[in-house]
């Protein structure tokens, strides 16, 4: 299998650090890192788009060469083929728990972040056009609602989808990590849950690899 991800965006982080938490060894299960330049265009190639149609990195291309896009959907599947250590649920119940966070996750916290950053970071000019600096604001605005809210679920809670470290964890400390090149900071933002959680995060093994 290739793994195709790129360095420092956030999405192709969390699959790395998915398999880091697994205990996967890329090199010892088959599975080929390989590293698509986003600055210069790769994901839009015609050869990358044959690939993954929307130009949309992490994809795992299969060994009878079908490929898996979308973040989820790829890390579902390393579930499925690696299911120890768990990571998305034992059964339906903490399954559709784990789910609901991760999501919350990614619609209202990951997902502003990204758009505050590609819409008001000059460095992101050449991959959004045209950048709307308002829409970004306004997102930045929306991440916060997200983090007070976050915060408080962490204030009552050790991990973000409950009493352990999930998926919901990787997608959260991913996007918190990416809401550095908008300058966000929970512990300034006065949001002391949210940066203690993200501490704890940042010492285990898989934050460090990815």
């Amino acid at each position: 299998m290739k793994l195709y991800v790129a360095p420092r965006a956030p999405n192709p982080r969390r699959v790395v650090m998915f398999l880091a938490e697994k205990g996967i060894d890329p090199v010892a299960q088959g599975i080929e890192l390989v590293n698509v330049d986003l600055n210069a265009q790769e994901h839009k190639t015609g050869a990358f788009r044959a690939k993954s149609p929307l130009a949309r990195i992490p994809a795992l291309e299969l060994d009878d060469g079908r490929v898996l896009t979308e973040t989820r959907a790829i890390c579902t599947y390393l579930e499925g083929l690696y299911p120890e250590p768990n990571l998305m649920g034992q059964d339906a119940t903490e399954r559709a728990f784990i789910e609901m966070a991760d999501r919350r996750v990614e619609w209202y916290f990951m997902l502003p972040i990204g758009n505050c950053i590609r819409h008001t970071h000059p460095g992101l000019a050449p991959l959004e056009q045209p950048q709307f600096p308002d829409f970004g604001r306004s997102q930045g605005e929306k991440l916060r609602e997200t983090a007070a809210w976050l915060d408080g679920e962490l204030q009552r809670q050790p991990w973000v989808a409950g009493e352990r470290f999930t998926i919901a964890d990787i997608t959260a400390f991913c996007a918190i990590e990416f809401a550095k090149l908008m300058r966000f900071n929970a512990r300034a933002e006065g949001f002391a849950a949210l940066q203690a959680w993200r501490d704890r995060v940042a010492e285990r093994p898989s934050a460090k690899a990815a």
